[in-house]
């Protein structure tokens, strides 16, 4: 593949192409055959007060952690399985399309964030030096060589791999004629039409750059008096980014297409060069939610002012000239650190689309969720009924995506709104899809005259607009909407119905650890616990009347909800851990979760390390706690799982002194989820369900093929699975997973 600028000798087109490296990889211990090491993102000598600072010090500090770092350390773990050859070809350009995608969204939510706190003058940050600044070049370190291995991967081991398999990311100059002629044709039938040039010269200021665009820095020379000028030429994102060659498994990126069309745009103009760039726009605006008198007005609002939100990163390719850089970076007002250099394409989360073609041997094989036991034989022709009696005979617990998300939790809504004894229904909506089936459920429910109430949270980040489209549609149809608690995001997954039922009211719930979105229910883990134990109906109740009216609830029963009793809660199980161990009875805590950054958590859990509890913990992603440290936390490891499904489900046991306990639900221990959002875990007290969740915990901790091991600098090394490791083991979580819920095992 070619590099992509492009320079113009006189009728003939040179395409400047700069040999690429081969990628480098990750380095292999010969004294731990074990393991595999990624590089670390950042290395950083922490100051020596770290070796004086007392437990709370540790605990709250940013000195040894540092959520950015953090959080790109995770996107090198995904990167890992994009480099991964045990992945098949199209997973492996699959997990390079994510890894860009989650720069995009790093770029605009946390690097945005950043730039917002140095333009209002933020000297200092979290204490000891982090400010801003510090971060921001932190940052810079980290993903600069990120991009490179990107680009190296794609152009030398992913293109050749997939050529080899008769599929192709071509370059225009490898097109016959007649190719050539064909594109012309599509060129001028379905691009140019809907192309604007737009000149940059004292009479011509530089242009609005949109979030995320693919443009065409183009540099053009007057063949009249001999003067250059400059143009900028956007492509357009409502055309495919890949063009088919002749209905084959070839495509050419359409900026080259565009490129080597250009002349029609410029006519009598001689065109030197074009060079692509892209841009990332900040997506983190200042609000202020107290003085706000209308929610959906400044979300409205915010969304329109995101869309002109400053420039935090431009991305040119390594042959771009200096010039063009130097006039990019004094246009959008950046600086050098701002300007990211790569080889290759730009824009890798278009991947998405080439990772979907019909090569279904380049491809894991394919996973149908199955209806989860204690559902079978129900349908949407079954009676409503029947899934309330299913429930009156004991709790059940689905596990997405092994148990299909539209023949339990979606039939649950759907069959409440269809059933006539059903009253009212209550529910928490956070994101969901574009089509969404649990919204039309609702909105049937309304029009056949249910009570029905929505909180629909509209500062859920990137799914504001879609939210608040269906906030109106709930509302035309009779609905109750509430937008949220002010300070608050609502984040809690749960439904409440209210049936009656032999002249009584009888509540059934949902408590689930992801969102009512059927497709992300096909990629994410999560659980959902369908009851109707009075207590927790009871608790729901009075959490709806929180979040909907003016109820300040400070008891309940049996959930855990934040940021009313969750953190509290938590610290008294670690801390009967503690008084547990140092009485020599049973203890240990497990807990699974997306992050874990809460200093109080932390610091308690420190405690617990010293008091000799075993603590294990499965972090996804972030983790402000480092194990292994010498006389702080040497009871305490941590795992991180990253495979074909996203890890999202969050489960916490405590040995309870030989009486375990267990809790699943929608918050991880995150100071934003314990402190700043509305958050519901529930306790599982089945002991068929308990063993589900520990059977779930059990797999990850014996995970060795997408399994990795935190290090006590905060480095993961992956576990490394070598020849003749059977069992979980070696087949990893998630095919594990697959193989037990086709079996019908515990129903996990």
């Amino acid at each position: 593949m070619a590099a992509y600028s492009y320079h113009f000798d006189d009728p003939e087109i040179a395409i400047v192409a700069e040999a690429v490296g081969p990628t480098p990889a990750p380095t292999q211990p010969a004294d731990e055959p074990g393991y595999l090491f990624m590089p670390p993102v950042v290395v950083y000598e922490p100051p020596t007060e770290i070796m004086e600072s007392t437990l709370d010090d540790l605990a709250s500090s940013s000195i040894i952690y540092n959520r950015e770092l953090a959080w790109l350390d995770f996107n090198w773990r995904v990167l890992a399985e994009a480099l991964d050859e045990r992945n098949p070809l199209l997973e492996r350009l699959r997990f390079l399309a994510i890894t860009a995608s989650n720069l995009d969204e790093f770029f605009r939510k946390r690097v945005g964030g950043l730039k917002r706190q140095q333009a209002v003058g933020v000297a200092n940050l979290n204490l000891l030096g982090w400010t801003p600044d510090y971060q921001i070049r932190l940052i810079s370190q980290a993903v600069h060589p990120m991009m490179t291995w990107q680009s190296d991967l794609l152009l030398n081991q992913l293109l050749p791999g997939l050529e080899a398999e008769g599929m192709a990311l071509a370059d225009y100059g490898e097109l016959s004629d007649e190719q050539k002629s064909q594109m012309r044709s599509f060129f001028f039938r379905e691009i140019y039409p809907i192309l604007t040039p737009l000149a940059v010269d004292p009479g011509h200021p530089f242009p609005f750059i949109s979030n995320l665009s693919l443009n065409l820095a183009v540099e053009l020379r007057d063949p009249v008096g001999g003067e250059t000028r400059f143009a900028r030429v956007k492509i357009p994102p409502n055309r495919a980014r890949w063009v088919t060659v002749e209905n084959s498994l070839r495509f050419i990126p359409l900026e080259q297409v565009i490129i080597h069309n250009l002349a029609a745009l410029f006519d009598g103009m001689e065109i030197v060069a074009a060079h692509p760039f892209r841009v990332t726009r900040n997506a983190d605006i200042a609000r202020n939610e107290e003085e706000a008198d209308d929610l959906l007005n400044m979300i409205s609002e915010e969304l329109r002012e995101r869309r002109f939100a400053p420039i935090v990163r431009v991305e040119v390719t390594d042959t771009m000239p200096e010039h063009v850089r130097s006039l990019l970076l004094q246009e959008m007002g950046l600086y050098q650190a701002d300007m990211y250099t790569t080889r290759g394409p730009l824009g890798l989360a278009d991947l998405f689309p080439l990772a979907d073609v019909n090569l279904p041997h380049l491809k894991f094989e394919p996973w149908t969720p199955l209806t989860h036991p204690a559902m079978a034989g129900l349908s949407r022709k079954s009676r409503p009924a029947d899934i309330f009696a299913i429930l009156r005979k004991g709790d059940v617990l689905v596990h997405h995506p092994y148990h299909s998300f539209a023949t339990s939790t979606q039939l649950f809504v759907e069959a409440a709104a269809r059933d006539p004894q059903v009253l009212a229904i209550k529910q928490t909506l956070y994101r969901t899809s574009a089509d969404s089936p649990v919204i039309k459920a609702l909105i049937q429910a309304a029009e056949r005259g249910k009570q029905v109430a929505v909180l629909v949270e509209l500062k859920a980040r990137f799914d504001e607009e879609r939210n608040i489209e269906w906030a109106r549609s709930l509302e035309d149809a009779g609905v109750h909407v509430a937008y949220g608690l002010v300070g608050l995001k609502t984040h809690t997954k749960t439904t409440l119905v209210i049936r009656e039922e032999e002249n009584e009211l009888r509540a059934y719930a949902h408590i689930g650890t992801g969102n009512y979105n059927p497709k992300t229910a096909g990629l994410y883990t999560d659980f959902g616990f369908l009851t109707c134990r009075p207590e927790i109906g009871a608790d729901l109740m009075d959490l709806f009347n929180f979040l909907t009216g003016y109820s300040r609830q400070q008891h309940y029963r049996k959930l855990l909800v934040a940021p009313v009793t969750m953190r509290q809660r938590f610290l008294e199980m670690i801390e009967t851990e503690i008084a547990n161990a140092l009485a020599g009875r049973p203890a240990r805590i497990v807990a699974k979760m997306n992050a874990l950054d809460d200093a109080p958590i932390v610091a308690k859990l420190y405690e617990a390390s010293q008091a000799g509890v075993p603590i294990q913990l499965i972090v996804r992603g972030n983790c402000r706690l480092r194990p292994g440290l010498p006389g702080i936390s040497e009871n305490i490891q941590v795992t991180s799982v990253i495979g074909r499904f996203l890890e999202h489900h969050r489960i916490f046991y405590f040995e309870n002194g030989g009486d375990p306990l267990y809790f699943m639900g929608s918050a991880d221990w995150m100071t934003r989820n314990l402190s700043d959002r509305v958050e519901a875990i529930v306790p599982i007290e089945e002991p068929a369900l308990q063993q589900q969740l520990q059977s779930v915990l059990d797999i990850c901790l014996q995970d060795r093929r997408q399994g990795w091991e935190m290090l006590p600098d905060g480095r993961y090394r992956r576990w490394l699975c070598v020849d003749g490791v059977e069992g979980v083991a070696g087949i990893g979580t998630h095919l594990a997973l697959m193989e037990m819920t086709q079996q019908g095992a515990g129903a996990v």
